[in-house]
């Protein structure tokens, strides 16, 4: 047999089978259904979509990791009020934005949805720290995998609403904002979208207790 042919059918047996179509683990390449869980990359500040036996090794909220695994908790906070004073000294230009601790960068971080997706807004230090001590909700929240995702539709400060939700649910959800958002305030897509999420998120979470003690996700 010619050695080139030889040499071309060795490397051939060698070569590992082409996966299958789907979604593979961003860390071990394993098969993933449709559904499936997510680490943060918290030096990246990135997503990743891993099968059960990776999330699993990230699971440990007090190891020092660069990779967390997204907690599957919902949580909604029925006694939830806030100020229109509160939430100007915030300085979100829009009445919907979701908060959480980046650990990386020793700081909390603010997004907001709009037509480019989402918005990052730095904190004044001052003002962001005199609204976590007057709201116990932001005490248990997990870095860089879990938010607060905080709605103040038409400034109305009595309508306010918060949400405790894992992070790749809140980037989900500004996605899909980008992808429906027409015209200068979002259009009535984007208003129905908000609504419905919040109803399906507030139907799916359990009430919060902000006065107990800090839960395992």
């Amino acid at each position: 047999m010619n050695p080139t042919i030889r040499a071309l059918r060795r490397i051939s047996a060698d070569r590992p089978p082409t996966p299958a179509p789907g979604e593979r683990c961003e860390m071990c390449a394993e098969a993933i259904a449709e559904e499936h869980q997510h680490v943060v990359d918290v030096e990246a500040r990135q997503l990743m979509c891993v099968c059960r036996g990776c999330y699993l090794l990230f699971t440990d909220r007090r190891a020092a990791l660069r990779f967390r695994a997204v907690p599957q908790r919902y949580l909604s906070f029925p006694d939830f009020t806030l100020s229109l004073p509160e939430w100007d000294g915030l300085e979100i230009p829009v009445g919907l934005a979701f908060f959480f601790r980046n650990s990386a960068a020793d700081r909390t971080v603010a997004l907001y949805p709009g037509p480019a997706g989402a918005t990052e807004s730095e904190l004044p230090l001052r003002d962001w720290q005199r609204f976590v001590d007057q709201h116990g909700e932001f005490a248990d929240l997990a870095n860089d995998v879990e938010a607060l995702l905080i709605r103040v539709p038409d400034r109305d400060a009595a309508a306010a609403q918060c949400l405790l939700l894992p992070i790749d649910a809140c980037y989900e959800f500004v996605g899909r904002i980008r992808l429906l958002w027409h015209g200068f305030d979002g259009g009535s897509a984007v208003h129905r979208y908000v609504d419905d999420f919040f109803a399906t998120m507030s139907a799916k979470a359990r009430p919060a207790d902000v006065t107990g003690s800090r839960e395992a996700p």
